[in-house]
């Protein structure tokens, strides 16, 4: 069995879905259901009895060490955090709580769990921990992408969260051994993406009629890597990853935050066309928000090196994927449309209009 916290988010649940595909391997499945993990994420293994869901927090030692001496998983994989950087901006202490104190839980629980294992069990166990590109900062129009070697320097409230948590896991495979491995994607997209994102955002928004929301001169840069690719990297980390070491895991697929909204329009006016016009019509540039990174890029030559990892998707391919995923699921998309979120969006993205 394997552990999975956060597996009912977006990626995670990406994850566990496409862990179940390709293998007979029991998941635990350990979320808190915040606002963003959401059980109809899942719904195809409500039967499917290599699947235990149990509802909890991170941050509750007690009960991880419990789950920990009852299941003995062969490996944690750690997808649970607080991912969205606006939200960091309007309420820091939650992603602090998460991904700091929740990651030193969850090392705590998984060290002393460690400690009583033996033989091949012992050997044989991994930690690894999901973290983001946005912990190195920002790079330059003509700067190099960001590679395994590049100092941090996180910008935003959630970046430097992410950071700390990196910083704790490492630590814990240089004093206690702990075999851990890291993995820092660039911006994910597909299936089950939570509608505060950009690329989610912009398709429901753009179906609804609404404005179609871009901050700035909306040139800031972004590497897009389609999510079932990342689950590929993550499987094939634990499966062959050194301990100890970070592997960056990019999509090679650099594009501004403004051509993604144009390519999403494109997309639906062929596949959802309106009565008359464009989507394009729909787009409302607002004013930029605080800190706000030019751009990320990742060097994932080391994860194709060493352990033969390369995405499948170009960002045309899954893009188109990711706008058909969507106009086929109406019925996940105005679940996930709660008061919560709506209050959200009215909060973020109202009375911002830079014109």
């Amino acid at each position: 069995m394997i552990f999975v916290t956060g597996g009912a988010g977006f990626i995670g649940a990406n994850f566990v879905l496409n862990w179940l595909a390709q293998s007979d391997e029991a998941v635990l499945n350990y979320d808190k259901l915040t606002y963003a993990g959401n059980l109809n994420n899942l719904l195809s293994l409500r039967d499917d009895p290599r699947h235990l869901f149990v509802q909890g927090d991170i941050c509750d030692t007690a009960t991880l060490q419990s789950l920990f001496a009852q299941h003995r998983p062969r490996a944690i994989v750690h997808f649970a955090a607080e991912s969205h950087v606006d939200r960091s901006i309007h309420g820091p202490a939650a992603f602090v709580t998460t991904n700091v104190n929740g990651t030193f839980s969850l090392l705590e629980a998984a060290r002393a769990y460690w400690n009583t294992l033996e033989g091949e069990a012992r050997t044989g166990f991994r930690f690894l921990h999901v973290s983001t590109d946005e912990v190195y900062g920002t790079l330059g129009p003509d700067d190099a992408p960001f590679s395994e070697t590049t100092p941090y320097a996180p910008n935003s409230p959630y970046s430097a969260s992410k950071a700390a948590s990196d910083h704790l896991v490492r630590a814990y495979h240089h004093t206690y051994g702990l075999p851990v491995l890291t993995t820092n994607c660039s911006n994910n997209y597909g299936p089950y993406h939570f509608p505060e994102k950009l690329i989610p955002l912009i398709i429901t928004n753009a179906r609804a009629g609404k404005d179609l929301p871009v901050y700035g001169d909306g040139q800031q840069v972004r590497d897009w890597l389609f999510v079932t690719d990342h689950c590929a990297a993550i499987r094939r980390v634990l499966e062959a990853g050194r301990c100890g070491e970070t592997y960056n895991v990019g999509g090679w697929n650099e594009q501004t935050n403004l051509s993604v909204v144009h390519a999403i329009c494109d997309l639906l006016d062929e596949l959802s066309p309106k009565a008359s016009g464009s989507y394009r019509d729909q787009i409302r540039h607002i004013t930029d928000r605080p800190g706000h990174d030019r751009r990320y890029a990742i060097n994932a030559r080391k994860i194709e090196r060493e352990l033969g990892w390369k995405p499948a998707e170009t960002f045309a391919t899954g893009l188109r994927q990711t706008v058909q995923w969507y106009l086929a699921n109406d019925s996940w998309v105005s679940q996930v449309h709660s008061g919560d979120y709506m209050k959200w969006v009215d909060l973020q993205y109202s009375n911002k209009d830079a014109s």
